[in-house]
């Protein structure tokens, strides 16, 4: 089934990645011009189309290698965009972004030493991984609401940010004793 313009449907979720990805630039205008209004809608917007390519893609069969390579980079393109942002403009404390930052790197260094040492990997996300990301999301719309509409979500910022710290903590340590296990078991197989 093809499109109106001769574009195949099935790359509907793709595009709607990318679109995500390109939102980054214009978030980071905002946040770093302090307008978190226009912020808030370009990342409520973002997630929506976070959502409608991951329900099209799974509704329809619409997954693509390269869907599979760009959703979680574009969602990770955002978080960090909006996590640096905000504390350059002093809303986040920088240990929590330098903390999250680590966490990332961390992962893309072992995935990459597992490929190296293991051979091929196929990641899957933890379920603490998950909750991290969750988190990480939450944290950054309730301190979008609080500047923007509703100062008392100032209550829950310091709460969150020890929530988005632990989750980060864990799911790192999670990942690392993970691979190390996996690394084991394919060392006693080989």
């Amino acid at each position: 089934m093809r499109s109106v313009q001769g574009l195949p449907w099935h790359q509907i979720p793709n595009l709607l990645t990318v679109a995500r990805m390109l939102l980054s630039l214009p978030i980071t205008f905002m946040l770093l011009g302090e307008r978190y209004s226009p912020a808030l809608l370009l990342f409520a917007v973002a997630g929506i189309s976070d959502a409608l390519d991951g329900f099209l893609a799974r509704r329809f069969a619409w997954t693509s290698r390269l869907g599979s390579m760009l959703d979680p980079l574009a969602d990770k393109l955002l978080l960090v965009t909006a996590y640096l942002c905000l504390t350059l403009v002093q809303v986040l404390p920088w240990w929590l972004t330098l903390l999250i930052l680590l966490r990332d790197l961390l992962i893309l260094i072992g995935a990459a030493c597992y490929r190296l040492l293991v051979g091929r990997l196929e990641f899957r996300p933890s379920w603490l991984g998950k909750c991290s990301t969750v988190a990480q999301i939450i944290l950054i719309i309730a301190v979008l609401l609080e500047l923007s509409l509703l100062p008392a979500f100032a209550l829950v910022r310091e709460p969150m940010v020890l929530l988005v710290a632990a989750l980060a903590l864990a799911s790192g340590a999670h990942y690392v004793w993970r691979w190390s296990l996996n690394f084991r078991l394919a060392r006693q197989g080989a």
